[in-house]
């Protein structure tokens, strides 16, 4: 085994080799861009070598500047992680080149499935059953539309060296056709720089079930169970589950075994993984091997009881795998969610900002929590907007879903808007805990994961002007004069012959309200407000809050950040601002008329010339963010009279992007 192994990588994946590499007593080393100096990983790690500016096609993507940080450090492998470099041909080239051990397979097995398509060629020859589609090298539009029609619409353009959603379309029919291809080719380019594309039958309910493989040096290929992970949002997974519900011996064992076939067809080493879609008749076809650690592994490791890190460092160093195929056991259920910074509601768009609360539920045998940020930290523009993966595993899918909701809900971010809210929707839906999978399902059960918590002001109007009370008394009393014995020392708003009243403007969804809390004699508080009166016990350790209201006692977590305060609580979090009489709460927006930046990002590419004339929802310009694009549509006819910015541009969010005049017809 290896003294100090480099990890090229990131975020949560390099904390947690970092975790499984000191278990195993191996001294780590961390790579950082400026954006990363301060992050998590870069604190973990015995050693951190700084490697270039925040974008990662400057740092971490560049493959001379992670082999000197090995060199210069004396790290005898690097773990590439995912992402990244991860699946670089090039890159575990030149590892080997300065007697370096890369940990994943060899580099003519990453070349072959480095391309979608010659992955295709590979399998069919292999026997693997394929989806029909068209992976050939003519890559001329009016081809690939030819294919398309041929075999029927819908179709999936995905790009030969993807991964991920990235340069992926669904197309319904011929009219789509060319603007789909254009942005998939765009957006292949832009993270893989290559656009080839293939085009694949879209099978229309299919599930996505994938098996993890392991080979060693010495002849040895296991698989170790499957994940279904068919809740998928812009091709991306949401929440993947280990073992795939209903799965039986006989089809886990053909598609095992298929996926052994798969990696042994290409002399694989290490940990793969080879995805199937699943048709509703239990025929499987081969879609895809990422020669790589998934970032869902963690629900096989829960199942398994195996570290799967671990395993990938025992094989690098040439020992034979820990396990045959009989002695692998898959006991109880797992979950993986995958919190990210993105509003679900803006379709899915990826959004920065910083995490001024972070609190995770606490970790245990059942409850796991893999993350690369700590609370302060901000989301950048830079890098994949992923907070954190929850993990949970129990003896059934019915407990483990249980487990799944609570940790959810128990689950805590303030600054920055995420997805834990359509998580537990989805989570908590009866499809979903029905089992009812394939890869539609979010599109098909809208209304469910989408659904909003029905509003109770009676109840949480007095619970927010109670819980921001008590915070200013608390702030109060970390100032207050230092005389415990001093009426003034108690900063729960004493005055002499006056009463205890405290009157808020508070702004609650959406809404203002005028408040009054009045302490009264016995330690409870009166809160007058909308119309209403309530009464009400509390109090307010550090950030933990204990409240009583008309007999039912909770506990809930308070949070400030600059936007205002968030009351936690167990059936979901309320919102609110305290609205002080000076400060003019008039919220003006100055993008009159314009067409605004959705999220921090870099123009792509501009799709019209200024002093066009534009149809409505006319494509006009191309951003990119967090490795995903957004496409800038005109609102209605019109004339696009000059844009701010060109392609390259880093643009703020609610930036004004262009002049836009709307026609008579359009306006």
């Amino acid at each position: 085994m290896f003294n100090k192994l480099l990890i090229a990588n990131r975020g949560e994946i390099a904390c947690r080799i970092i975790k499984t590499a000191r278990r195993l007593g191996i001294a780590t080393v961390a790579v950082y861009s400026d954006a990363d100096r301060d992050a998590l990983h870069v604190q973990l790690a015995d050693e951190a070598v700084h490697i270039g500016p925040a974008p990662a096609r400057e740092s971490y993507l560049v493959i001379e500047k992670i082999i000197e940080a090995a060199r210069s450090t004396g790290a005898g492998a690097i773990h590439p992680g995912y992402g990244f470099l991860s699946e670089n041909a090039g890159f575990a080239r030149a590892c080997a080149d300065n007697d370096i051990c890369f940990v994943g397979p060899p580099t003519a097995a990453i070349e072959a499935m480095g391309s979608k398509s010659a992955a295709k060629h590979i399998m069919g020859a292999a026997g693997v059953p394929l989806v029909p589609g068209y992976h050939d090298a003519d890559q001329s539009p009016e081809l690939l539309r030819a294919e398309a029609e041929k075999m029927g619409y819908p179709v999936l353009l995905k790009a030969t060296a993807g991964g991920g959603g990235k340069g992926m379309r669904q197309v319904w029919s011929g009219a789509e056709f060319d603007e789909a291809l254009a942005a998939a080719q765009r957006e292949s380019s832009a993270s893989f720089g290559d656009a080839t594309m293939l085009v694949e039958k879209y099978l229309t309910k299919p599930r996505h079930v994938e098996v993890q493989v392991f080979c060693d040096n010495h002849g040895n290929g296991i698989y170790l169970a499957e994940r279904d992970c068919s809740v998928q949002r812009r091709h991306q997974k949401v929440i993947e589950e280990a073992p795939a519900p209903g799965m039986t011996a006989a089809l886990r064992e053909a598609m095992g075994n298929t996926a052994v076939q798969a990696a042994q067809a290409i002399d694989y080493r290490g940990a793969g993984t080879v995805e199937f879609l699943l048709d509703e008749d239990g025929s499987f076809y081969f879609m895809e091997m990422n020669t790589r650690l998934q970032v869902e592994h963690p629900v096989t490791e829960m199942v398994t009881g195996q570290d799967l890190v671990e395993w990938q460092l025992r094989v690098a160093a040439g020992e034979p795998l820990p396990l045959a195929q009989a002695q692998v056991t898959v006991h109880g259920h797992a979950f993986e969610a995958r919190i990210y910074a993105e509003d679900p509601d803006n379709d899915f768009l990826p959004v920065t900002g910083n995490l001024a609360y972070l609190q995770p539920p606490a970790e245990s045998l059942h409850v796991r929590v893999d993350t690369g940020v700590q609370q302060g930290d901000e989301i950048s523009v830079y890098y994949d907007p992923m907070i954190a993966k929850l993990i949970v595993w129990d003896e059934s899918r019915e407990r483990a879903l249980q487990r799944l909701t609570t940790a959810l809900a128990e689950y805590r971010i303030g600054g920055t808007i995420t997805n834990l809210d359509f998580l537990y929707n989805l989570a908590s839906s009866g499809p979903f805990q029905r089992a009812e999978l394939d890869t539609g399902f979010i599109e098909r059960h809208n209304d469910l994961v989408f659904r909003k918590r029905p509003q109770d002001l009676e109840r949480e109007l007095p619970l927010a002007a109670l819980a921001l009370l008590l915070h200013q008394q608390q702030q109060t009393e970390r100032r207050s004069c230092t005389d415990p014995w001093s009426p003034w020392h108690s900063g729960n708003g004493w005055r002499l012959n006056e009463p205890h009243a405290h009157h808020f403007v508070l702004q609650l969804h959406q809404q203002t309200f005028p408040v009054t809390v009045e302490q009264l004699r016995d330690g409870s508080y009166r809160v007058n407000g909308n119309g209403r009166s309530a009464l009400l016990r509390g109090c307010l350790e550090a950030d933990q809050l204990h409240l009583e209201l008309a007999g039912h006692r909770q506990r809930g977590t308070l949070a400030q950040t600059e936007d205002g305060y968030t009351l936690y609580l167990a059936d979901g979090a309320c919102h609110f601002r305290h609205i002080k009489p000076d400060t003019g709460e008039a919220d003006e927006s100055t993008a009159k008329g314009g067409l605004a930046a959705p999220m921090n990002g870099t123009v792509v590419t501009l799709l019209v010339e200024a002093g066009s004339l534009v149809d409505a929802k006319t494509p006009l310009l191309v951003m990119e963010a967090m490795k995903m694009e957004h496409t800038i549509r005109a609102p209605s006819a019109g004339v696009v009279e000059q844009f701010y910015f060109k392609a390259g541009d880093l643009v703020a969010g609610g930036a004004e992007l262009l002049a836009f005049t709307p026609t008579e017809e359009g306006a």
